[in-house]
Order: C-alpha cells, then structure tokens, then sequence
C-alpha cells in the first residue's frame, strides 16, 4: 500500500498542558462553524436559563438543586458534542479540560465555556486572515502571469 501525506495546516495546541487540540486555525469551513457556534450557545443557554426557571416553581430545594445538577451536565455534555462537531470529533474536549463542566465559572467569574471561546477566537481569526492573505496572493500572481502571457 502506498501513503499519501498531504498537508492540511493541521496545528496542535496543548490546553492547560492536559491535551492537544488539533486544527487547522486557517480553515474557512472551522471559521464560520465557529463563529456560528457562538449563536447556537446563546440559543442554548436561553433554553438552559428557561429550563432552569421552571425548576424555580420545585417546592423541594434539594430536588430544585438535583434537577438544576442534571440540566448543568446536560449543557456540558451538549457543548462539547458541539465542540466536537466545529473542532473534530478526534477532539475530545472533555479530557483537554479534565473533565471541568463548560457551565461552571473560571477562576476570573466568567463561565469557562466563555474562557475557551474566547482563548480560540483570535487563533481562528489570525488562521483566517493568513488564508485569505495567501489567497490575495495567489490571485494576484495569477493576475500577473495572464497579464504576461498576453504580452500585456
């Protein structure tokens, strides 16, 4: 059997020296599933917050708390399937953060799923800009031999 390596701009980012995530930062598709996924973690935490304030009405605390537990795994489990979707499934985000629920808050107050997003977000767009950077160029050149090979 013979091999093809071909190289797709894969990068390996160790996380919190757990794991290592692996991606191509430049690839357009991973940008815009990324930046989409920003709009479907608004959808689910509404839905989260709303599920959450139906629990409200529980006359019992601790069955409150046990169901408000369940909902809190159930966006964890939920973001990181999404996670897996934008960054592929050979990422399992679970093991890069040890297990820590994307639902509870960082050391800085802010919810860690937040922290995440916001530690790739300039990865992805330094990746995108590279690529059409390149892109620009290449056309260009291509412009340049046409333009040649007219005698122009």
């Amino acid at each position: 059997m013979q091999t093809l390596q071909i190289d797709t701009g894969v990068e390996e980012f160790e996380v919190n020296g757990r794991g290592v995530l692996r991606f191509n930062p430049g690839d357009p598709n991973l940008y815009h599933r990324f930046f989409d996924l920003r709009e479907q973690l608004a959808e689910l935490e509404a839905d989260l917050t709303r599920r959450t304030k139906a629990l409200e009405e529980t006359p019992d605390a601790g069955a409150r708390t046990a169901g408000e537990l369940v909902l809190l795994a159930e966006y964890d489990r939920r973001i990181k399937t999404m996670l897996g979707e934008v960054f592929g499934k050979h990422n399992d985000f679970d093991a890069l953060l040890d297990g820590v629920n994307l639902a509870g808050l960082g050391g800085n107050g802010r919810p860690v799923v937040q922290n995440l997003l916001d530690a790739l977000a300039p990865v992805l767009q330094r990746g995108a800009q590279a690529t059409l950077e390149a892109t620009a160029r290449t056309a260009a050149a291509e412009a340049a031999a046409a333009r040649a090979a007219r005698g122009a």
